[in-house]
Order: structure tokens, then sequence, then C-alpha cells
């Protein structure tokens, strides 16, 4: 969801720009369409305006960044009661045969042999350097069929990488093949009514489905990849979907909600996501950035931990025998809320690190921040400034997440 900011700010020049002069307002809208032309859209594109939903361009697609309630609304009530997200931007893909699992362990740092059939994790996928190429929730189906989700911004990249490295296992008599759900949607329901209102739509009991689960059930009469798991930290899941039935699904579940579940953006989703303390990528995660400096040792299997094999893991590795240098951190700000890029410093002025995610948290009403510091810089408590808009302004560490996750785990 990279670049939400720079969406809010063009939807904000363009509704200026009904005040300018008759031509400047007729080259807009035609610049306009022919970017709205150029972008993708998901099956609910059509539900989204009709909803009131603002489009934004995203990773080369058309999406809501909010409806017709605010941004800071619409992340109150997912938690309070939910909300329903249409992510089929993201890129869903299996990968299938004898060599999945060694396949993909050769490019993400997770124990996925490890994990139980109908499991999943997140995982990250490392270059040779040990930095992220991306992060993605790998479900172990069985111990030939590996579903993953990869994210939007990151699919031609990631499909790249994985079928240049596929290509060459095979070559050396692996088995794996892939197959890229583009005939599927992906909805994310989120939020306390997330279980309640998708019971009423499936015979699956969901009170047996716990975090991380995967199941395919029939709900709403098609045919469904079923993930308990979300991005807001809330309880819900995630529905891979035919797209035909995307529409129907979305209808039903707002429909046996009673309205409580809301249409939700990408806007609020970034807020929840923030207030959970999740990285995004190309933020928070990046080439550079090593999963250990991100805060996800906990991430990598203690058998990885032990053979290594990943792309990267003797840099990897060295840092979790060593420590890293820098450490990503959550913070409480003072003044205008930071934001991605601000400058973090010591009370000397001396440069400490920066900013990746920032914004006013809509639940506790305060600014948060996560960003990178140096080792010895990241215990909860530690001051420090940060600089907004050339102003120094206090900063304290503070443990992540800032609001308590909700996940649905076995008592």
């Amino acid at each position: 969801m990279r670049g939400l900011l720079a969406c809010a700010t063009l939807a904000r020049r363009s509704a200026a720009a009904a005040g300018a002069a008759p031509a400047r307002v007729r080259h807009l809208a035609g610049a306009a369409e022919v970017a709205e032309a150029e972008l993708k859209k998901t099956a609910l594109y059509d539900f989204h305006v009709a909803n009131g939903g603002k489009m934004v361009p995203f990773a080369g697609w058309s999406m809501p960044i909010q409806y017709k309630d605010s941004i800071m609304d619409s992340t109150v009530n997912c938690r309070t009661n939910g909300g329903l997200f249409d992510v089929a931007h993201m890129c869903g893909l299996s990968l299938k045969g004898r060599g999945a699992i060694p396949f993909l362990e050769s490019l993400v740092i997770a124990d996925v042999a490890g994990l139980k059939d109908g499991t999943g994790t997140l995982t990250v996928f490392t270059n040779e350097k040990g930095g992220a190429i991306d992060d993605s929730v790998v479900t172990k189906v069985t111990d030939q069929h590996i579903y993953l989700v990869v994210n939007a911004g990151c699919r031609d990249k990631d499909l790249a990488h994985i079928g240049e490295h596929m290509e060459a296992f095979n070559k050396k008599g692996g088995d794996v093949k892939w197959h890229i759900h583009d005939e599927r949607s992906l909805l994310a329901l989120q939020g306390p009514l997330a279980a309640p209102t998708l019971q009423l739509l499936t015979k699956e009991d969901l009170s047996k489905m716990y975090f991380s689960d995967f199941k395919t059930i029939d709900i709403n009469g098609s045919s469904c990849f079923l993930t308990r798991t979300g991005y807001t930290g809330e309880d819900g899941f995630e529905i891979s979907v035919p797209s035909e039935n995307a529409v129907d699904l979305a209808k039903a579940i707002l429909e046996k909600s009673e309205g409580k579940v809301r249409l939700t953006g990408l806007g609020a989703r970034d807020s929840l996501r923030l207030e959970a303390g999740l990285c995004l990528y190309g933020n928070d995660m990046e080439q550079h950035i090593t999963p250990v400096e991100a805060g996800l040792s906990w991430a990598i299997g203690k058998r990885r931990r032990a053979e290594g094999g990943f792309l990267g893991a003797d840099v990897i590795l060295k840092q979790l025998q060593e420590g890293p240098k820098i450490r990503r951190v959550g913070m409480f700000t003072q003044g205008p809320p930071a934001r991605s890029h601000s400058e973090l410093v010591s009370s000397s002025g001396e440069n400490i690190g920066e900013v990746t995610s920032g914004g006013f948290s809509p639940c506790l009403k305060k600014n948060i921040a996560m960003g990178y510091v140096k080792s010895g810089l990241h215990k909860a408590g530690t001051e420090f400034k940060v600089v907004v808009r050339g102003k120094s302004y206090d900063a304290v560490v503070t443990k992540m997440p800032f609001v308590p996750t909700k996940y649905y785990k076995p008592s």
C-alpha cells in the first residue's frame, strides 16, 4: 500500500481542480480518464463505485482509498464491528509437486516442512545479501501443495524471481510447477463480527479454525480458499473466491452483518496495520533490510537457523548470533504526525535513524510511528527527537503492537 498518502493528496488536488478554468478542467479530466483506463480493475470495481468508493491508483490498480465515511471512522468501526476489504490486487499462487516445499524453502526463511497440513505462517523472500524481496503468508495445504499470497506492488518482481529459480530447480531434476490464481478474487473480512457473520454463510464450524489455519470450503455457494489471517491485528479471514462470485459474496457478508460490517478502503487498512505494528513492504521492509533488522527473527524456523539453505542465510544467521546494527522500533511522537523518511536524532542532534511509517492513530487518538534506529537505542522508554517539517519534536520508543492484537487462537 505504498503511496497511500500520495493517493490521498492526488484526490484532494483533483477536488481542488474543480474550481480551475474550464480548459484546465477538461485537460485534467482527459488525463485522468487516460490514466484510469490504463489501471487494472478488480471484479468489485463497479460495486465500489456504486457504494461511494473513492478510487485511486495503487500498484497499477484502481482501488478504493475510502468510502462515504472517514478513514478515522472506518478504522474504528473495523475494530468495534468489522470491515470488508477488497484485496484482489494481491497475487495468490499455488506451488505443486514433490519438490514444492524444498523449492520454496530455498527462497524463504520459514520452516515450511514443519508446518502442519492446513496451516500457514508469515515469511520473507530474501536476496543473496539477506535483504527482503517481499513478505508473504505461506500455507502448507499438503506436502505437495503450497498456497501463498504476495504483495500487489511486488507481483512482477516476485513472479520473475520465483519463476527463474523454479526453472533452475526443475532443470536439476526438481518437481515443482505453479498456478497463478488470476481467476480468483481476494476479500479480507476483519473485526469482532468477522467470524459470526461468515458463519452464517457456511456450514463449516469456524470455531474450530484458528489463526493461520487454511481450508477449502463452501461459502455462500462458492468453493473458497479460507485462511484465518489478516492485516489489521483483529480476528478475521482472507477469502479467495472465484471472481464471478466475488460481488455476490461481498453483498452477502454486508447483508448478514445487518450493516455493521462496512466496506473499508486502503486508507483505513494502512491505519489498522500500523496500529497492529505490521510492516508495509516498500516502507518498513525493502531490499536492503533483513528480517532480523525488521524484527522478524521469530519467523526464521529453528531448523532453518541450524541448516540455512535460503538466499542470504550467511548474513542473516550472522546477525542472529551477533545482533543487527539497526532495529525496527515503534514510537509515540509529539507535534505533527511523523511520516516516512522523517529523521530521528539524538538530543545532541546526531542522526540515529528514520521513520518508515507514521500517522495519527484513530483508535489511540495519538501519533504513532515505526522506523529504524541504531541498536542500543531500540529499548522501550528510549527518548530522542523526530524532525517534522524542519522542527524537532519528542519521540519515545514503545513496544508494538500499539493496539493489542485479537487473533483467534486455542485457549
